[in-house]
């Protein structure tokens, strides 16, 4: 166990820091009502906070959310967000209830989703957006307007490993958001020889063949056929391994036009 980035802060600056393993805890909750605090925020805590805990400060409870509400309510909303091809994605600075982020939202601000983006650097980006946006809404909460999420939501829901899997029957611009949704974890993964090979940066490219054949493989990366177009695997990392760029990936292993990755088809040392 190491301590969190928070935890890390608040010893740096003296500031007085509980972990309370539940709220539920008739204790907890006492400790933070003598604390006699306007407001608390909760930001990545994961798990829902009991209705005691709500009332205890005077203007609520607000949460720092990595989406534009009501859009991707759960525990992955910025991975559900790469892997659904959304253009942007956002804060939303919002009060909270007794529901998975249901509460009316008071503050959202909006950013880009890039062609190359990652659920890594989303999650610098918009950590950075929420610091910024959560001081901006407690200095003007008074002036806020409490607006209620519409019907139109979505969810989402923790990944789970199985969905590291690629199907390379699936387009090759599915696939290439599969890779970014999952990086840094758990890591999007096919198998060469059987082996587990993680897949870690691609490029949709031109081409057509069976799902998972290998079309190129060169310097420049190893071209495997989709079901729709075909995608160049750029870095990838074998099990035990470092991740390595596609060219130095091939200098140690055999990979040809004609194998293929996945369950099936010609093996890579055939």
């Amino acid at each position: 166990m190491t301590e969190s980035a928070v935890g890390e802060a608040a010893r740096a600056h003296g500031l007085p820091l509980h972990k309370p393993a539940t709220l539920r805890d008739p204790e907890a909750r006492a400790r933070i009502e003598a604390m006699h605090a306007d407001v608390m925020v909760v930001a990545a805590y994961g798990l829902l906070l009991p209705p005691e805990a709500l009332a205890i400060p005077a203007q609520g409870c607000l949460n720092i959310h990595a989406s534009l509400l009501p859009r991707w309510r759960g525990a992955a909303p910025i991975q559900r967000a790469i892997l659904a091809g959304d253009a942007t994605t956002g804060i939303t600075i919002m009060r909270m209830d007794a529901g998975l982020d249901t509460g009316p939202m008071l503050l959202r601000r909006e950013i880009p989703i890039g062609e190359h983006d990652t659920t890594g650097s989303l999650t610098e980006a918009l950590a950075d957006l929420g610091a910024r946006s959560i001081v901006e809404a407690l200095a003007s909460l008074d002036r806020l307007e409490a607006r209620p999420q519409d019907a139109a939501a979505t969810h989402a829901p923790k990944v789970a490993k199985r969905e590291a899997a690629i199907d390379w029957s699936r387009a090759a611009v599915e696939i290439d958001r599969q890779v970014r949704a999952f990086d840094p974890a758990p890591g999007a993964e096919t198998l060469l020889d059987g082996q587990v090979l993680k897949v870690w940066r691609t490029r949709v490219a031109r081409g057509h063949g069976a799902p998972g054949q290998v079309m190129a493989a060169d310097a420049s990366g190893i071209v495997v056929a989709c079901g729709t177009g075909a995608l160049r695997l750029e870095a990838v990392q074998r099990a035990g391994g470092k991740r390595l760029a596609a060219g130095d990936f091939l200098r140690g292993v055999r990979v040809e036009p004609g194998h293929f990755l996945g369950a099936g088809g010609v093996p890579a040392g055939a």
